[in-house]
């Protein structure tokens, strides 16, 4: 007996997993909800814009710091101290107590700068070499050039320079670079600034989401009525106002990056005539990927966690009549 087959057969319905129907519903709405801003191009660009240029502002100053330290960097090695000896001491005497003192344990390195020495750089880059020439003696002392260890506290750099000052050969003892630890300071002091005012201006982005969302949501109203008439959960009914929060965190993150590279495009001219007048390799470090990413990153939170905190607190105040 033949098999016939027939045709008005229904083939088996392929049912779609519950993750595939979770991604397409939220695939719909993200979209749908990127249509809303493409619609009102003007409102929404500005939004994305005020996001952008609040992100950028810390980031702009961090970046700032962040030079400014790597500049800075190449100065901790110089944390040297200047042992100005007495005018009565010798040559010889000078070079006996510089290598007594480089065989000290917390002493990385000892120079020693003699006063003829000094006296032929002072001639050459003062530009007072002829009235130098009148003088009738040197006035310049010798010089002992003493490189602290790297394992040295600031307990330990304070003894040594009383050590050293304390010296019977000794007439004074300058440390060269107190001032970078003055700018460093500085620096630290910038750094919690900037800290402090990032949470100043995470919140201001927060409000100018939250404010965007809520004006959506009254604008919104009547659909939302409706939707929840038919049994939607609050958590459906938030959904595309938290992607709405999501875009604009995204694009303002986004758009923040481009106004710091645009910055930094701005600033390389400048900043390598100025190298060539110092005839020195100073270049701006930009920022790296994970910082990049930290910026896009913390938009999209940003504006995920002000939707979501307008949304579910003014969700639960519409209610259908």
């Amino acid at each position: 007996m033949a098999i016939t087959r027939n045709a008005d057969a229904v083939a088996p319905v392929r049912k779609s997993s519950p993750l595939a129907i979770w991604f397409a519903r939220h695939l719909s709405i993200s979209v749908a909800s990127l249509g809303r801003l493409v619609r009102h191009p003007f409102s929404s660009f500005m939004i994305i814009l005020v996001i952008a240029v609040t992100l950028a502002l810390p980031a702009a100053i961090n970046l700032i710091v962040k030079n400014a330290q790597s500049i800075s960097g190449s100065w901790d090695n110089a944390l040297d101290f200047s042992v100005f000896l007495k005018q009565d001491i010798t040559e010889d005497q000078a070079a006996g107590l510089a290598r007594l003192i480089e065989q000290r344990a917390d002493v990385d390195s000892v120079s020693f700068i003699s006063a003829s020495q000094a006296l032929a750089d002072f001639k050459a880059h003062s530009g007072f070499g002829s009235a130098l020439d009148q003088l009738p003696n040197n006035p310049l002392p010798h010089t002992l050039v003493v490189r602290p260890g790297a394992g040295n506290t600031s307990g330990s750099m304070i003894l040594l320079q009383e050590e050293l000052g304390n010296l019977p050969e000794a007439e004074f003892v300058q440390v060269d670079t107190e001032w970078v630890q003055r700018f460093h300071a500085i620096l630290d002091i910038v750094r919690q600034a900037i800290a402090i005012g990032a949470a100043l201006l995470a919140i201001a982005i927060v409000v100018i989401i939250g404010n965007t969302i809520r004006l959506d949501i009254e604008n919104r109203r009547d659909e939302i009525e409706v939707t929840k008439l038919i049994g939607a959960s609050n958590a459906f009914v938030r959904r595309p106002f938290l992607w709405t929060g999501f875009w604009y965190g995204l694009f303002g993150g986004l758009l923040a990056l481009g106004l710091v590279y645009y910055g930094l495009f701005l600033l390389h001219g400048p900043v390598a005539r100025l190298a060539g007048l110092y005839q020195s390799n100073i270049s701006i470090a930009a920022m790296s990927l994970e910082e990049a990413l930290a910026i896009v990153g913390v938009g999209v939170f940003l504006g995920l966690f002000g939707s979501w905190f307008t949304a579910a607190r003014h969700m639960r105040r519409i209610e259908p009549r």
